[in-house]
């Protein structure tokens, strides 16, 4: 939306139809009357990703062409971060609407960058930069999908709401809205007008958050007097303060200050009358559910207090002659004792205790909804209130024998409440994954005092959260890192199996990087802190296997569309079912044998249509799709491979090709020189000298390879700067050129030298020749428009690459190499791996146009890489996988990262999604089984022929354990095992930083 109006920008004082600069421009439609305007005012920016920028001779081209274009007040290009902010004057606004569906708005700016010769993508709207907050809500009382498909619809229908995803699996939602729009507050109370419970759990507006509890602290007076001199602090943005709780809540930037200070802060602010410490913990996903686990046990054990007596008043004393007699008992006309003691007991269960299933019906009825609470409360009310008409009519008539339903509708209400305790004790375990990796961090941590010769002069054992960015702490053996940091001395091994899913110790020395939460092995290390609280590795784990947990697959759809039918349906069967054998009854078309002798035909029909009513679960087929992705997304995080939700599972399954990137991917990603020839009479070191000036402009791979190997000539001189050089241009995919010391210096592969005419000697084609045979990258150097040198450079393989691409075969996977690098060197790589099909000397564009021709050919293709330049192609891709050692915007970019860098990782998320795919449809046989099943035989199509009755409270126990199969059929997912055939492989583990 952005871009479609940066094209205003294009105007400087003038009428938009006389522009002679762009003849191109589409003309506007009749009746639009475009008066000249002036662009003064305020400025606004657009951001733009810019892919296939190498250097800084790139951005200057991109940032000179967007200058040019007239309107644009500036433009700044980071190659860095592969990203354009263009400022121009918004003064047009208003008008761009009316041109929105023309799209030359964003064409303008696209184009202007095209043209240089990169890709643009718009990132963010100039107008709403930083707009977007993302609000987590926990929602109480959702049953089915019926629930939470009327909850997401009323969030999405909000003015500012972008995207609503409502979990039933999870109870929450993720709510990505414009905070400039609406409030937190709005959407808590569109939910809860839904009829559900809102509970805020996060509001997206903090980065980092703390909440600390006072002692001592006896007046208002002395907490605002606390409130002020936290606010003084530099880097505190809010403070909430609850009076009652003596709690502070603070919002803080991580860089400025931290917990500790807040404490040093309130305690000397008292004179040390006041103790400040982390409030409590409570109210995570955790203990919400162990509270609503406690609620529903609550709930069942005092539904048994009442259901037991009236089982047993109905099915078993009546058949013990001394109570029998008691219970026959008349009381006035035809009632005796035993009904009235039915009716008093199953009163307080069919309105106290399943109160939660009227107020549930009550609510969605009221959204013009329906669930599973409206047929529990049909089934259970028609039991009831025939039973209380029966025996309302046995009291006031002298022959009239009743037959209630009491035992029915108290029995059950249990055991759909035992039911319902089942699912969310099931439920729990499916997000244990989180739990576990929430609890990685350790509670304490060793905090050293470091004086200004980095020599400790103390030690202090304190709370881990209170930890601080640049704080010094000590990991002794066996003990767990507390926050991710950098090595500052020691060396050790370190278990990082539970963050990266990697098996064996990874070494770590001065200057390595650690993760929080993994555990340091056999030496004493010393780690300055670089990342706290929620900008913390485990914490964007946590964020990103919970955001994937709540994304929907499509195969969700199904349930989805079924359940806005379900009940409705259901309720129209139970009714027709009622009605087919009361007409049955009543017109005599079946034997009076048929009947049992403590009924009539009538209440033989009506426990038809209840058990009927209550068989059929709407919750199994709402939770068949959600339970598996959960399970399965968790089980992936603990083996290194992070999915990004139901959509990328849904694909990964149907993988049949992957294309593969070779530099970072099927190899190593850290080329070295191991070869060079002269061709004529230079000193290697001069060579090089030259070379590396051309070079150390570029962030090209080779060129790194090439500058790192140029410094051993240096020795101890290896960091004095380089030789200037002039007029560098880096050629997309070919190579270099700059002027040094007044030599024009050409780097690059054959193409480079035959579009610039230059010769290429025999000798330095051998050279190549031979590099292509060892799977070598050979680099032709020309001075002076002389080639007098060739660099060969090799990246090596990662250990079981054609162990890998072999197993993919055997699981059949076409494998494809698709690399920027010259024909003969890909050619030999894939030879060597055993890939058949492979596409040399590609641009990024081309990488995402094979994908997309490979779509084209009917195949679902997944793209594995590491770099910027993959970033088109893995978003093409059906499926995009980033090796985790790669660059952010292609982690960015990817649907699955695979953490540990490990190419055998590919095929264990290609299992993992089959196995979890495998789950879903059982789970949708054990959903659909038991309503295809359980209707008929509820409407008693076994009774003519086998006598065999369903009955009602049955019928309640076979849909509670519908919702329990289906939880349970995803728990075994836990027990997922990658293919063994990848345990027999020699895993290398390698990262490279």
């Amino acid at each position: 939306m952005a871009s479609k109006f940066l094209g205003l920008a294009c105007i400087r004082n003038e009428s938009w139809h006389t522009r002679p600069h762009y003849p191109s421009m589409p003309k506007y439609p009749k009746g639009f009357d475009v008066k000249e305007q002036s662009i003064e005012g305020s400025e606004s920016k657009a951001l733009y990703s810019v892919i296939g920028m190498t250097c800084s001779a790139c951005a200057g081209s991109v940032e000179k062409a967007i200058k040019r274009l007239p309107g644009i007040k500036e433009a700044v290009v980071d190659v860095l971060n592969n990203r354009a902010q263009v400022l121009f004057y918004p003064a047009f606004v208003n008008v761009r609407s009316r041109f929105l569906e023309f799209g030359f708005w964003e064409e303008t700016i696209r184009e202007t960058i095209e043209d240089v010769g990169f890709q643009a993508t718009l990132m963010q709207d100039e107008t709403n930069e930083n707009s977007t907050q993302v609000c987590r809500i926990h929602i109480k009382g959702m049953t089915c999908t019926s629930c939470s498909t009327t909850v997401e619809s009323a969030l999405q229908e909000i003015n500012g709401v972008k995207k609503a995803q409502v979990a039933l699996a999870t109870e929450e939602a993720q709510i990505y809205y414009d905070p400039k729009v609406l409030s937190y507050d709005q959407l808590l109370e569109v939910i809860e007008n839904t009829g559900f419970e809102a509970i805020l759990i996060s509001t997206g507006e903090e980065k980092s958050k703390i909440h600390l509890k006072v002692d001592g602290v006896r007046t208002d007076q002395s907490m605002r007097m606390i409130q002020n001199s936290l606010q003084a602090l530099p880097g505190v943005q809010d403070i909430d303060i609850d009076l009652p709780q003596n709690k502070f809540s603070l919002s803080y930037k991580a860089d400025l200050t931290g917990p500790r200070n807040f404490i040093d802060v309130i305690e000397s602010t008292g004179a040390g009358r006041y103790k400040a410490a982390i409030f409590p913990e409570g109210g995570g996903r955790d203990a919400r559910r162990k509270e609503e686990i406690k609620e529903y046990y609550k709930s069942f054990l005092w539904s048994l207090v009442f259901t037991i007596p009236v089982f047993l008043i109905s099915m078993v004393f009546m058949y013990i002659p001394g109570i029998k007699h008691v219970l026959e008992t008349k009381v006035v006309n035809m009632l005796d004792v035993g009904e009235i003691l039915r009716w008093i007991l199953s009163t307080p269960v069919q309105f106290i205790i399943g109160r939660r299933f009227y107020t549930g019906a009550y609510k969605s009825l009221r959204n013009g909804s329906a669930n599973m609470d409206v047929l529990i409360a049909l089934g259970t009310n028609a039991a009831y209130f025939y039973s209380v008409y029966s025996v309302l009519r046995a009291a006031t008539s002298p022959h009239f024998k009743s037959t209630d339903f009491f035992e029915t509708s108290a029995m059950l209400i249990s055991f759909i409440l035992l039911g319902k305790y089942l699912e969310v004790l099931a439920k729990g375990k499916t997000s244990e994954a989180i739990a576990k990796l929430m609890n990685l961090a350790p509670d304490t941590a060793i905090l050293l005092t470091v004086d200004d010769n980095g020599n400790v002069r103390s030690e202090q054992e304190i709370d881990s959260r209170l930890i601080q960015k640049n704080d010094k702490i000590k990991v002794i053996p066996g003990a767990k890192v507390a926050s991710d940091g950098s090595v500052i001395w020691g060396q050790s091994h370190v278990n990082e199996s539970m963050i990266t899913g990697e098996a064996r110790p990874v070494a770590k020395k001065k200057g390595d990087k650690v993760i929080g939460g993994t555990v340091n092995e056999n030496g004493v290390l010393h780690i300055k802190v670089t990342t706290v609280g929620s900008e913390s590795a485990l914490s964007q784990i946590v964020r990103l296997v919970e955001s994937a947990q709540l994304a929907k697959a499509p195969v969700q759809k199904f349930a989805d569309h079924i359940s806005k039918f379900f009940v409705p349906l259901v309720i129209f069967f139970s009714f027709s079912t009622w009605l087919a054998w009361f007409l049955a009854g009543k017109f005599s078309t079946y034997p009076k044998s048929w009947i049992p002798s403590s009924m009539d035909s009538f209440q033989l029909a009506l426990q038809f249509g209840i058990s009927v009513m209550v068989v059929a679960c709407p919750c199994a087929l709402g939770l068949a799709t959600p339970t598996a992705v959960m399970v399965g997304t968790g089980v992936g995080a603990s083996q290194g491979v992070l999915i990004k939700g139901g959509q990328a599972l849904e694909s990964a399954h149907k993988v049949d090709c992957i294309v593969f990137d070779k530099t970072g991917t099927l190899t190593i990603g850290k080329p070295v020189v191991v070869k060079t020839k002269l061709l004529k009479n230079i000193v290697l070191q001069e060579f090089y000298e030259l070379v590396a000036a051309a070079e150390v402009n570029s962030e090209h791979p080779l060129a790194k390879a090439v500058v790192e190997y140029a410094k051993t000539f240096r020795g101890d001189d290896e960091n004095q700067a380089w030789f200037e050089a002039r007029e560098f241009e880096s050629i997309t995919g070919h190579g270099v050129k700059a002027i040094v010391q007044n030599k024009e210096i050409m780097m690059g592969n054959k193409r480079l030298m035959l579009d610039n005419n230059i010769a290429i000697p025999t000798d330095a084609e051998d050279m190549l020749d031979e590099s292509e045979e060892l799977a070598q990258t050979g680099i032709l150097v020309a001075i002076d428009r002389e080639v007098i040198g060739v660099i060969a450079i090799s990246d090596p393989l990662k250990p079981s690459t054609c162990e890998v691409i072999s197993i993919l075969k055997s699981m059949k996977v076409k494998s494809i190499m698709v690399t920027g690098d010259n024909w003969g060197t890909a050619n030999a790589i894939a030879k060597e791996v055993g890939i058949d099909t492979v596409i040399a000397e590609a641009k990024p564009e081309d990488k995402a146009e094979k994908v997309k021709n490979l779509q084209a050919s009917g195949y679902i293709v997944a793209m594995v890489g590491d770099g910027i330049n993959d970033s088109p192609a893995l978003v093409a891709a059906d499926v995009g996988m980033a090796i985790g050692a790669g660059t952010d915007i292609a982690i960015e970019a990817a649907d699955i990262v695979l953490m540990r860098s490990n190419l055998e990782d590919v095929i264990t998320a290609i299992d993992l999604s089959r196995k979890t795919f495998t789950r879903i449809r059982l789970n949708y046989i054990w959903a659909l089984g038991y309503n295809l099943l359980g209707i008929p035989i509820a409407a008693g199509a076994l009774y003519p022929p086998f006598g065999i009755r369903l009955p009602p409270w049955v019928a309640g126990a076979a849909m509670a354990a519908s919702s329990v199969s289906v939880v349970l059929c995803s728990l075994l997912l836990k027990y997922y095992k990658r293919p063994k055939k990848l345990d027999n492989l020699e895993i290398g583990g390698i990262t490279v930083e």
